[in-house]
């Protein structure tokens, strides 16, 4: 745990907010139909949207309505980007860069902040994690759009609890937080510019359920060649399960395989 007085920085604090404001209206600028506000909007709700969630969880009042510059920051930011678009042909990779830096010092923050309070590590973790990709779900969610977090091929989440357990790491060997935090941030842009360079994801939930009915096929095929070599039989009693379950369905299986086997003399 950290010293109870411990506080965030107000700079890195800020520094969190202007970036992620910025990434959040470079990306909704790229929406035809979103007008000069809506980009603020969502430029503004992305930058303070980790901090909300992360004081909201923690009890606290939100860091974005405690002090003004919380909010100017967010909203300068998101006028800046606005702009940017003008000055980049291809915006993708800047759009890519500020949100790892943003989740990584989002996440740094929130897990430092929830230790600060007092919380043990793994809800800490948990912590970190929601701040860091808070911002990116209010993004999405403005905007009308599938939230990226939930898809394949994200690897928002990973990529921040792989920055946090870094931080938790050095905390653990008593490296100064502000190092620790410095590292997470380090750790978790490299890890999320990896995963959209080479494509890294999370296996898909369907491909899990693909993977267990070829694993279950694989096993069928091998009981169905052992019956018709003869190596093993089957009680009548299992056999007549097998036909139940699989009544007739134009495919040869247990049933049929089986009966040929018992017809042998």
């Amino acid at each position: 745990m950290l010293d109870e007085t411990f506080t965030v920085p107000l700079a890195a604090d800020l520094a969190a907010i202007g970036v992620g404001s910025l990434q959040g209206a470079l990306f909704a600028a790229g929406f035809k139909r979103l007008d000069l506000l809506g980009v603020a909007i969502v430029g503004i709700a992305t930058g303070i949207g980790g901090g909300f969630l992360r004081d909201i969880l923690l009890g606290v009042t939100p860091a974005a309505f405690s002090d003004d510059l919380y909010l100017i920051t967010a909203t300068l930011a998101a006028f800046v980007g606005m702009l940017l678009p003008r000055l980049f042909e291809r915006v993708d990779p800047v759009i890519s860069l500020l949100d790892a830096v943003s989740i990584g010092m989002f996440g740094a923050i929130g897990a430092t902040k929830a230790l600060s309070l007092g919380l043990p590590v793994v809800p800490a973790l948990f912590i970190g994690t929601i701040s860091a990709v808070g911002g990116g779900v209010m993004r999405d969610v403005m905007l009308n759009i599938p939230i990226a977090l939930m898809h394949v091929g994200s690897f928002y989440a990973m990529a921040s609890m792989g920055g946090i357990l870094v931080l938790l790491v050095l905390h653990a060997f008593e490296v100064p937080v502000l190092i620790a935090g410095s590292v997470c941030v380090v750790v978790t842009t490299i890890l999320r510019l990896l995963a959209v360079r080479f494509g890294w994801s999370l296996p898909e939930q369907r491909a899990l359920s693909r993977l267990r009915l070829q694993r279950r096929r694989q096993v069928e095929a091998a009981i169905d060649e052992a019956l018709t070599t003869g190596a093993i039989t089957l009680p009548e009693e299992l056999l007549q399960e097998l036909r139940d379950e699989d009544p007739g369905d134009g495919r040869e299986g247990f049933g049929g395989r089986g009966d040929r086997d018992r017809d042998k003399p």
